[in-house]
């Protein structure tokens, strides 16, 4: 498929892997780019020196594009946007920041930049910042998540509406179905974070992936809203942050619960119950671990046949 998305990053399929803290690092980031799509090394998790040999292990393992996803909070920024460059990484999606601060040094290295966002309003600020594609993401969407709740059925055709530059459609995207309705909404690609999480090269831990696996309609809801918006599947952590934000706990405590590597113990070291499981609505849908290239190709041959029997009704 050809499209404004697929000649932007030279990729075979719109179809990018999000960036994910814990879960997306270059085994993942390779395989679905070798399989057409594009694969992206979640930077957010990574000290420095982790990421500049992230990098260099996906140059070795696909000669495909591949990007690098980069919180823009990140207290090493600087670092990072320096591996970024030495290392010669053609897309770098940011996030969780304004886009204004980098955007313009690595287009100046020949970076192509996409930034994520969860209304028009930041769209458009990105647009204006230069960037050359944004990721609209939904309220459906796991990990951090943002603050106005709109979901992607609300929420990408009034980015497209609103937008020049391409348009990546995300949150609640794990099927050929999904990707569709996307398409129909106004979007040139889908980001899809969760249904990769469940594949053989993420690097979640098993259990954090066979819990997703065994996840019901309703097991996520978003939580630590005063704070940085999350979605979590739900579990003993979760149970603390809900009680303690009936109870009208302030920031301070809620940090004091939330603790230092939270995300790690839950989705890298698999402790379901006091772990922080970042997953999205999707993950109800999702009910068996495979391959990555699978994956990517059963998305893509569901995207194709709804796409064909739409068009014979």
């Amino acid at each position: 498929m050809k499209n404004r998305i697929t000649d932007l990053f030279g990729i075979e399929y719109p179809i990018i892997q999000a960036g994910m803290i814990w879960c997306s690092g270059w085994e993942l980031a390779s395989a679905v780019s070798k399989a057409g799509g594009l694969g992206i090394i979640g930077a957010g998790s990574m000290y420095p020196e982790i990421l500049r040999e992230q990098i260099k292990k996906c140059k070795q393992a696909t000669t495909k594009p591949f990007a690098v996803n980069l919180p823009l909070l990140y207290p090493d920024i600087d670092k990072h946007i320096q591996s970024i460059i030495e290392e010669k990484v053609p897309i770098v999606f940011t996030s969780a920041g304004n886009p204004k601060t980098w955007t313009g040094i690595l287009k100046e290295h020949g970076i192509k930049v996409v930034h994520v966002v969860s209304s028009v309003k930041f769209a458009l600020k990105s647009e204006a910042a230069g960037v050359d594609a944004v990721v609209a993401e939904g309220f459906e969407a796991g990990g951090h998540n943002g603050r106005e709740e709109t979901t992607t059925l609300c929420l990408i055709p009034e980015v497209a509406k609103a937008l020049q530059i391409p348009l990546i459609a995300a949150g609640g995207i794990g099927s050929g179905r999904a990707m569709l309705a996307a398409f129909a909404l106004g979007a040139d690609a889908v980001q899809i974070g969760s249904r990769f999480v469940v594949s053989i090269e993420s690097s979640a831990h098993l259990n954090f992936k066979n819990a997703i696996v065994s996840a019901q309609e309703g097991d996520t809801e978003l939580r630590l809203k005063s704070l940085t918006p999350v979605r979590l599947l739900k579990n003993k952590f979760y149970e603390q942050v809900k009680l303690a934000e009936e109870a009208n706990a302030s920031q301070e405590e809620l940090r004091a619960i939330l603790g230092k590597g939270r995300a790690k113990k839950g989705m890298f070291e698999g402790e379901l119950e006091e772990g922080e499981l970042e997953i999205g609505q999707v993950a109800s849908q999702i009910n068996n671990i495979l391959p990555a290239a699978e994956i990517l190709k059963e998305i893509w041959e569901e995207f194709l046949s709804e796409k064909e029997r739409l068009t014979s009704l």
